[in-house]
């Protein structure tokens, strides 16, 4: 909703942008030479045909929904594949993909902290965040580790993106609540077109607008449960997250609270590159935009991944 609805809180709004902008030129002066997301999907790139729980993109391009630009990602395929094989070697059942589409949950991170979609080689790694049965926290902790193992044997200057969360409702259709005409639209792989995206974004904005005079069935941020989880990020203490069941999360977090996997997996890669400094850089609640808008920098001690 970043730029589709204005904050009534201007604080909070400066305080979001100045931070993205502070943390793009930490990215800038760091100068990665690759970068690894764990982002989300939201029926933009995955379907119920095939709903990998992980999927790595050996090759990607980017969607056009929420007006992003569209374009192919600088994915190198040697590098991606000997990933993919590092990670199932460690017991991660991590499926690829030679024709990946990532949409905001990927693309947003990209443009707002790398600069743009191209800047950088990138790993995208989808994580099933939205379309149960969803894989368990602790296995996207496993994730993580497997991929950090991995990063932490290239030598490379890596950038670790964790997108999505933190409590936010949004009205994502569910299968299970879809009239049997309709089903067939979270089920059949395909790309929307540009009058679905439209739509899509003027949902979301009208339920935005009910859920902010108290109306509708979207979930206000909760400020206790966003907190909370930045709180166990920068303690370190992923162990915390494998206990979090998916009723407890959608109940205080939110339909998209679950997209925290993101944020968990991101962190495990760096706990297993080595010793990291975690900092909250900044935490807003802003109702306007359906969600607590949260931005931790995990720096490397070692300085050789961040």
């Amino acid at each position: 909703m970043l730029g589709f609805y204005e904050p009534s809180d201007k604080h909070a709004e400066f305080s979001v942008r100045a931070s993205f902008a502070r943390l793009a030129d930490w990215v800038s002066a760091l100068d990665p030479e690759l970068v690894v997301v764990f982002g989300p999907d939201h029926y933009n790139g995955f379907f119920y045909e095939l709903m990998p729980p992980f999927c790595l993109g050996i090759r990607a391009e980017a969607s056009s929904d929420w007006d992003i630009q569209p374009g192919p990602l600088q994915v190198p395929e040697a590098l991606a594949v000997a990933c993919l094989e590092h990670v199932r070697a460690a017991d991660v059942d991590l499926a690829a993909s030679w024709k990946m589409t990532v949409d905001h949950g990927t693309t947003i991170p990209l443009n707002y902290l790398a600069g743009a979609l191209d800047r950088y080689p990138v790993l995208p790694i989808v994580v099933n965040c939205v379309a149960p049965p969803l894989p368990s926290f602790r296995r996207c902790r496993a994730l993580g580790q497997a991929v950090g193992s991995f990063l932490a044997k290239t030598g490379k200057r890596v950038l670790i993106l964790g997108s999505g969360g933190l409590s936010h409702d949004p009205p994502t259709p569910r299968l299970a609540e879809l009239p049997p005409g309709d089903a067939h639209l979270l089920i059949e792989r395909r790309r929307p077109t540009r009058n679905e995206y439209d739509q899509r974004q003027a949902r979301v904005v009208r339920m935005t607008q009910a859920m902010l005079v108290g109306q509708g069935h979207c979930l206000p941020p909760d400020p206790d449960w966003d907190l909370a989880v930045l709180d166990h990020l920068r303690d370190k203490d992923l162990a915390w997250f494998d206990g979090l069941q998916d009723k407890e999360v959608w109940r205080l977090g939110g339909h998209g609270g679950g997209e925290v996997r993101c944020w968990v997996a991101a962190a495990a890669a760096m706990a297993a590159c080595g010793d990291y400094q975690p900092t909250v850089e900044c935490y807003q609640t802003i109702p306007e935009w359906l969600t607590g808008m949260g931005l931790m920098r995990f720096e490397s001690i070692r300085g050789e991944a961040s």
